[in-house]
């Protein structure tokens, strides 16, 4: 005799799975990263580098295991982008209202909040029309800038000196947020063709 296992035990495996865990940990450490502003010292810095570092790993792994273990699921797919998007609007914000960033280069980091607004806000909509909105090879290219800026402005005057890490970070956060306006753009002109359609 077969034991039918019951749907709501079956969709809390599915939530408790290791991606899905890995995809919450990114959630979970965005209070330590910002815990980590309260101390404006090396330490915290580089604790907070290396918490975004790790959670950026996360990224990665979770989508790898979810497709390789067959563990890909609705409640996965929801959480990631947010998670994603939680964890780089936090650490923006952060930035922004400790100093770490010059002034000129708050431009960018608003550039890259609006789009994942924007972005956000197409997704939604399509979902409406069963229309999907694949990641782009430029949009991938985008994000790991956006992964090698962060750290980087976290660790700041902390880091190495001859590495100049506050220029490299604004240069990376700079050139992320021109993908960010050219992909944005793509995605924008996409959605409005199937808006079109739909009419």
């Amino acid at each position: 005799m077969t034991t039918s296992i019951p749907a709501v035990n079956i969709r809390l495996i599915m939530m408790t799975s290791l991606p899905n865990l890995l995809t919450l940990s990114r959630i979970a450490v965005i209070p330590l990263v910002v815990a980590c502003f309260l101390f404006d010292e090396p330490l915290a810095r580089w604790i907070a580098c290396w918490l975004f570092v790790a959670a950026a790993v996360t990224d990665w792994f979770d989508g790898y295991l979810a497709r390789s273990r067959n563990q890909v699921s609705t409640f996965g797919r929801l959480l990631d982008p947010i998670a994603d998007k939680l964890l780089v609007g936090a650490v923006l914000f952060m930035l922004a209202a400790y100093g770490r960033l010059s002034p000129p280069s708050l431009l960018p980091a608003l550039i890259i909040l609006l789009r994942e607004i924007l972005v956000s806000g197409l997704r939604e909509f399509l979902a409406e029309l069963r229309v999907g909105m694949p990641v782009t090879r430029l949009a991938k290219w985008k994000t790991g800038l956006q992964m090698v800026a962060l750290p980087v402005l976290l660790v700041g005057d902390a880091g190495p000196a001859i590495l100049h890490p506050k220029l490299l970070g604004e240069v990376c956060l700079w050139t992320a947020a021109l993908l960010t306006l050219i992909t944005g753009w793509d995605y924008l002109r996409a959605s409005l063709d199937h808006i079109r359609g739909a009419e």
